[in-house]
């Protein structure tokens, strides 16, 4: 039995692990980051700039150039049951101190972010306006 060994160079590795290192501070939490805590986290690197929860406040509550906030669906305190705007379908709290299966899931965090960004303000949300939302939802305490 034969082994072929490859060859790398070092430069070849070094750049394997700059670019890898890149695209990790660029994608989105990872899956592992599985709480509220570590999510926000993720977030804030990204932005790259501390998160500010009363901005998160705002971006929650305020309209941004369509009929829905967050708060439409998700009520001005969302400590508190919320229902869809046109479906009705009952939505449990937003804030982790009062519903625990809140950003548990980085994946699905992402997800309803994308959903709900498009409906609320026709775009994306920012790493910086994802961090400020969730660090105003972990900010509010029983």
């Amino acid at each position: 039995m034969t082994t072929t060994m490859i060859s790398t160079s070092r430069p070849m590795v070094q750049a394997a692990i700059i670019a890898f290192a890149a695209a990790a501070a660029l994608a989105p939490p990872s899956a592992s980051a599985d709480t509220p805590a570590s999510q926000l986290a993720g977030y804030t690197a990204q932005a790259g700039a501390p998160a500010q929860p009363a901005r998160g406040q705002q971006l929650f509550t305020a309209t941004h150039g369509k009929a829905w906030s967050c708060a439409s669906c998700h009520t001005a305190q969302p400590v508190v049951d919320g229902k869809h705007a046109s479906t009705g379908k009952p939505i449990g709290p937003m804030a982790p101190a009062f519903n625990p299966e809140r950003f548990t899931d980085a994946a699905k965090t992402e997800k309803w972010f994308r959903r709900n960004c498009n409906d609320v303000m026709s775009r994306e949300c920012t790493a910086a306006e994802k961090a400020d939302v969730l660090a105003w939802l972990v900010s509010l305490k029983r």
